[in-house]
């Protein structure tokens, strides 16, 4: 039988998930309202009166091919007046999110968005010269040419608007990417001109945007690092942080810091209250008792610092569950009702859910309820434990609460990002010393920035140090070799993360009672994010020991480092990404760079670069004589400047050598008008003047009696030429294939070189075709083993003439004969690739 208790919480049940479904349905109605949908599926071009609900923000560009895609303001707003193509007039609450792209159309070395290489496109024939174009699309952004402030285009006043602004835009709506998104359209709108305001902000959102704005003054004579990271702990503003510094917040798990969550709240309450166990006493703490207050009036100010601290940071998932809790634990404090935290988790989130049924989908909301409650639930628990094996109870309180965090939030991390981290838990507790102090420091100089600007500045420059701490634990942490590493994605690999994470604390409940077990666990975990590279290669067989050459793993994109003596190395582009690149240099043990080489200034060969410097001593950088494009060009002076590191340019006819290496420049010949050879090799330096891949450093490289011809990303115009303008060019050992194995090279060229081993450096499921099967087919047909990054991994060459061999980290299934019996362990940061051993023809 049933207790009336069990019919009640029933009851109850079924009428949360009654009130919810009827929430849900009436919020979808919201975004099926008006004709808002349908003109957007007719990709129609509309004029729109928008009200703000979010801050806008700038994305994140990648590299798409050789350029890199252009940055945009993204906000969300309130469609509340749409003007149809038919000049229908229509009042409307829709919810849009409107996208604003500084321009559209032609790159900036004056080619069409998106042309390429068409997938299988046969060998270049001259007649269909005119038909193909670089890769990519783009312009500069924060990913790319102005890595530390993004050089966008867009006005100010698109960057200033404030919620509950109103404006009137002329937009094309297009269609949500998911028909399920909260999303009535997608709004793009061209910025040619300010936005045309309709209706000003509100009071409270131009007092809030006021605060805001004076926090950043006060940190604008920080450092770098304190002054991109201070806005976003007090106030989660990350318009600073640029992106190297957000890459190792989120490869130690630091992300939380940089979305305002409920510690920050925490902290100003118990400011306020004290500690949340003595709330409702006579003896509790705080500001609160000096002040003389009441609980009822200790209450209502507590009321009004969670409502004010939700519109200065805005109504973000993580701060509304944070002020929900909050509301909830000072209501029970003003009626002098003790209540658990765990309730008020619970009914914070069915409260927040029946408000918006949309957080009911919020990765961000997920992780921030599970992470208070494991903090409620988990942490406790294991503190005690820790204290009962002799742990002080101040340091097994932090342990806890770090790892009971980290547990219940990796596996929903690992479904978003297939990844898991090895240095989250020392990270946050190391971060956590600096945390508190920030944040109260940061929170004053918020305070007194409106009313006294010194006294903000003195008070941003206190609490620059810790955020300057906890800047240089992500950094140093994200740095480590085994900081994460690869983990499959989806819900089945959260499951699968989530399994071993109850198997490894059900046993770690056994290892605490044996100290010495515990230290051999603590030196595994050790080794495996320091990963010292003599144990590494012996683990897992990479890099080969005697490699002479690598073709490192970038993605859709090129990277090669020669050896030229112990921890040093000749590199030759860097990719499009700087993590790949330094993951590959780590991997290698490379230290020091005497000389980087970049072929020409296209992403997908530059963009890497501030990886390559990553803690390297770096000699010079030697590029192209063509400064195209021109942003990207840019991008390279300017981080070479900010490191010291001198720019040449390539000469024609350029003869070095390094250790073992030695190599001579083939190509681009001298710009026209200045000194240079004659002939054909004049000839090409007018066919190549304005084209990037036409004037890729071209070089030919000697080490252990073996010849290696870069040929960058050649086109067969220039191929033809460098062909023509050195006769004496013949059979090569190794090929770097032009331009990712595309299908447009040149057979007389690939015949005279008749390579042993063509390498080809492209990404896995790239959109272009590369490598195009028919030049395998052609390189096959003059002998030569084929191997490429997107199937292979990354690439060591070996030996020389006479026993030229190579090791790949392979993908996949092995592909053609092995040159020894076995397999090795796998390489790279991920963890997952099988080494493998294979020979050229």
């Amino acid at each position: 039988m049933w207790s009336a208790g069990a019919f009640v919480a029933l009851a109850a049940v079924l009428l949360c998930a009654a009130a919810g479904a009827a929430s849900a349905a009436l919020h979808a109605a919201d975004v099926r309202r008006g004709p808002l949908p349908a003109l957007a599926g007719k990709y129609a071009q509309v004029t729109a009166e928008l009200e703000v609900t979010g801050d806008p923000r700038l994305t994140r560009p990648r590299v798409r091919g050789s350029q890199r895609t252009p940055p945009a303001l993204v906000f969300t707003a309130d469609a509340v007046r749409v003007t149809a193509p038919s000049g229908e007039v229509t009042a409307v609450r829709t919810p849009t999110l409107v996208v604003v792209q500084p321009g559209r159309g032609d790159n900036e070395d004056g080619r069409r968005d998106g042309a390429e290489h068409p997938r299988g496109a046969a060998v270049w024939n001259p007649v269909d010269a005119h038909a193909h174009a670089s890769a990519g699309a783009g312009a500069d952004g924060p990913e790319g040419a102005q890595r530390t402030r993004p050089r966008h285009g867009l006005s100010p006043e698109w960057r200033g608007l404030l919620p509950s602004t109103r404006i009137r835009v002329m937009a094309r709506a297009v269609p949500p990417l998911s028909s399920n998104d909260r999303l009535a359209a997608v709004l793009r709108v061209a910025a040619n001109a300010p936005p045309v305001e309709v209706q000003a902000p509100s009071g409270l959102q131009r007092m809030a945007g006021s605060l805001r704005a004076g926090l950043r003054d006060a940190t604008d004579g920080l450092r770098p690092d304190a002054r991109a990271l201070l806005p976003g702990l007090v106030v989660g503003d990350t318009s600073r942080v640029p992106p190297d510094l957000d890459d190792a917040f989120r490869a130690t798990d630091l992300t939380h810091l940089l979305a305002v969550s409920g510690s920050n709240l925490t902290i100003v309450l118990a400011l306020l209250i004290g500690p949340p166990h003595l709330a409702t006493r006579a003896e509790r703490r705080g500001l609160a008792p000096l002040l003389g207050l009441s609980l009822r009036g200790t209450a209502v100010i507590g009321g009004a610092l969670a409502l004010a601290f939700v519109v200065v940071c805005r109504p973000d998932p993580s701060v509304l569950r944070a002020a929900a809790c909050g509301l909830i634990t000072l209501l029970a404090i003003g009626t002098g009702r003790r209540r658990s935290l765990l309730p008020a988790l619970a009914a914070a989130v069915l409260l927040l859910v029946l408000y918006d049924p949309w957080l009911a989908r919020s990765y961000g909301f997920l992780l921030s309820v599970l992470a208070t409650g494991a903090l409620l639930l988990l942490a406790p628990r294991w503190s005690a434990a820790l204290q009962r094996r002799r742990v002080p109870p101040r340091l097994a309180e932090v342990i806890a609460a770090a790892a009971a965090a980290q547990a219940v939030c990796a596996p929903v991390v690992a479904v978003l990002a297939a990844r898991v981290g090895l240095v989250a838990v020392p990270c946050n507790l190391l971060a956590e010393l600096a945390v508190a102090p920030a944040t109260v420091l940061g929170f004053a100089a918020l305070a007194a920035a409106p009313v006294a600007p010194p006294v903000a500045q003195a008070l941003a420059w206190c609490a620059g140090w810790p955020a300057q701490w906890i800047a240089g634990v992500a950094r140093t942490g994200a740095a480590l070799p085994g900081a994460e590493f690869g983990w499959s994605g989806g819900w089945v690999g959260g499951l699968a993360l989530a399994a071993v994470i109850a198997v490894l604390v059900a046993v770690g409940r056994r290892t605490l009672r044996r100290p010495w077990l515990c230290a051999l666990c603590a030196l595994a975990v050790i080794l495996a994010v320091c990963r010292p590279a003599p144990l590494t290669r012996v683990i897992t067989g990479w890099p080969p020991p005697g490699w002479r050459a690598v073709v490192c793993d970038v993605g859709q994109g090129d990277g090669l480092v020669l050896a030229a003596g112990e921890g040093t190395a000749l590199v030759v582009d860097t990719g499009p990404e700087p993590g790949a690149i330094d993951r590959c240099l780590t991997d290698l043990g490379i230290r020091r760079i005497p000389l980087l080489i970049l072929t020409h200034f296209h992403a997908d060969h530059v963009d890497g670069l501030p990886g390559a410097l990553r803690g390297r001593s770096v000699g010079a950088i030697e590029t192209t004589t063509l400064q195209q494009p021109p942003g990207q060009a840019r991008f390279v002076r300017g981080t070479a400047a900010a490191a010291g590191i001198p720019v040449v340019p390539a000469a024609p006819g350029e003869r070095r050598h390094l250790g073992p290496l030695t190599w001579e420049v083939l190509w681009p010949p001298a710009p026209p008008g200045v000194p240079g050879p004659s002939g054909p090799l004049a000839a090409g330096s007018r066919d190549s003047a304005d084209s990037p891949n036409d004037s890729s450093v071209t070089l030919l490289v000697r080490t252990a009696g073996m010849t290696l011809l870069l040929l960058g990303d050649l086109e067969p115009p220039a191929q033809q030429a460098l062909l023509a303008a050195h006769p004496e060019l013949g059979a090569v050992d190794v090929l770097k294939v032009a331009h990712h194995g595309s299908a447009y090279q040149d057979p007389p060229l690939i015949h005279r070189l008749a390579p042993r081993l063509a390498l080809i450096s492209c990404g896995a499921g790239n959109p272009y075709g590369h490598p195009a099967s028919r030049t395998i087919a052609a390189l096959r047909a003059q002998g030569a083993r084929v191997l490429r990054t997107d199937t292979d991994g990354a690439i060591a060459v070996l030996g020389g003439r006479a026993g030229l061999s190579a090791t790949v980290a392979g993908r996949g299934p092995p592909a053609g004969r092995p040159l020894t019996a076995g397999i090795r362990r796998p390489a790279g940061s991920a963890g997952r690739r099988r080494a493998r051993a294979c020979t050229s023809a």
